[in-house]
C-alpha cells in the first residue's frame, strides 16, 4: 500500500516508481501564490499530480491555472463566449470522441502547452481511466547510439487527427526542459507525422520504435477517476492516454497555460531529406516553409 508523505501542510502519496502523485489537504479553490510555488515543485517532481475531492467552479478552475501563467483557448474544443481558455468535453464510451492514442498536447503548435489541469466532473463507474508516461525515462533508457541519432533529428507535428493538417509545427526529436536541464523523448503518435532528415521509410520505422517505446509500461501511471478530482501534469515531459473502455458519459473541464518554443538538445546535424519535398502539393510547401524560417537547418 503506497505511503504518504507530509510536507508544507500537505499529503503526498506516489503512485508510480516513474511518475504520478496524489495531494491532499489544499483547497485549490482558494490556492494563492504561496500554494503555487508549492505545488509547481510538486509537478517538477512526479509530473503529474491528482487533488481529489475538489469540485471546482468554472471560475475557480480558471482562477486557479491562472496561478500558473496565461491560459490560451484549446483550437478545437474551446467554448467561447466570455470564458475562451476553459473548454469541456463530453463522451460517449466507444464513441472516438476522446483523445485515445499516447500525446503531448497540441505539439501541432509551435509552441505546445506547458501545463494542463483537468476536472473531472462526471466519470463512469468502470474504465475511462488515463495513463501518463514520464519522457524523461523513455529518453534516459534508449541507447547511446540512438540518443546520438535522435538529439540532431527534427520532426513534422499537425493536426490531422482533428481536420486540420495545414496547422503544423517543427519539434526537436529531443528536447531540453527549460526548468530542469533535462533531456525527453518529444514525439508522439498522436500528432508526429515525420522525421524530416529521414527518407519516408526510414521515418516510419524509428517514428515507430520511438512511439511504441515512449509508451512502456514501465514509464507509466494509470489513474483511476473520481468525480471532483482535479489534475495536472507538465505536457513538456509527458505524455497521456485515455482508455475508452467505458459505458456512459465522461465529462471533462480543462484549462492549459501557454507553451514555450521547445529547445532542441542538439542543432539539427544533417539537411531533410529532399525526397520528401518533391512533391508540388500545398503540404510540401507548407513543410518547405517550415524548414526555410526555420534557420538552423544543415550540419553543425
Amino acid at each position: 500500500m503506497a505511503t504518504a508523505i507530509k510536507t508544507q501542510g500537505l499529503e503526498i502519496t506516489r503512485l508510480s516508481g516513474s511518475l504520478g502523485a496524489e495531494v491532499r489537504g489544499v483547497p485549490l479553490a482558494s490556492a494563492g501564490p504561496a500554494e503555487a510555488d508549492a505545488i509547481r515543485d510538486l509537478l517538477t517532481e512526479h509530473l503529474v499530480l491528482f487533488f481529489p475531492e475538489q469540485h471546482l467552479t468554472p471560475d475557480e478552475h480558471i482562477a486557479f491555472g491562472r496561478l500558473f501563467g496565461e491560459l490560451e483557448a484549446h483550437p478545437n474544443l474551446s467554448l467561447g463566449g466570455e470564458r475562451p481558455e476553459f473548454f469541456e468535453l463530453r463522451a460517449e464510451g466507444g464513441a472516438g470522441a476522446i483523445a485515445d492514442e499516447w500525446h503531448s498536447d497540441l505539439t501541432c503548435q509551435a509552441q505546445p502547452s506547458v501545463i494542463a489541469i483537468l476536472h473531472m466532473v462526471k466519470c463512469p463507474p468502470f474504465g475511462g481511466d488515463t495513463l501518463w508516461s514520464n519522457q524523461y525515462k523513455a529518453y534516459d533508457e534508449l541507447s547511446a547510439p540512438l540518443k546520438d541519432l535522435c538529439e540532431g533529428l527534427t520532426a513534422l507535428h499537425d493536426a490531422s487527427p482533428h481536420h486540420h493538417p495545414e496547422r503544423m509545427a517543427m519539434h526537436p526529436v529531443v528536447r531540453v526542459h527549460p526548468v530542469t536541464g533535462r533531456k525527453s523523448l518529444f514525439v508522439n503518435e498522436h500528432f508526429t507525422r515525420r522525421i524530416v532528415e529521414l527518407s519516408a521509410d526510414e521515418s516510419d520505422l524509428l517514428l515507430g520504435h520511438l512511439t511504441r517505446h515512449a509508451a512502456s509500461p514501465r514509464f507509466t501511471v494509470r489513474y483511476h477517476w473520481t468525480e471532483g478530482t482535479i489534475a495536472m501534469w507538465d505536457n513538456r515531459c509527458t505524455q497521456h492516454h485515455v482508455l475508452d473502455d467505458f459505458e456512459g458519459e465522461r465529462v471533462i473541464q480543462r484549462v492549459t497555460v501557454m507553451g514555450d518554443e521547445p529547445q532542441a538538445a542538439h542543432p539539427p546535424k544533417w539537411e531533410p531529406w529532399s525526397a520528401a519535398f518533391s512533391a508540388a502539393s500545398w503540404r510540401d510547401q507548407k513543410m518547405r516553409d517550415f524548414l526555410k524560417n526555420r534557420g538552423d537547418a544543415g550540419a553543425s
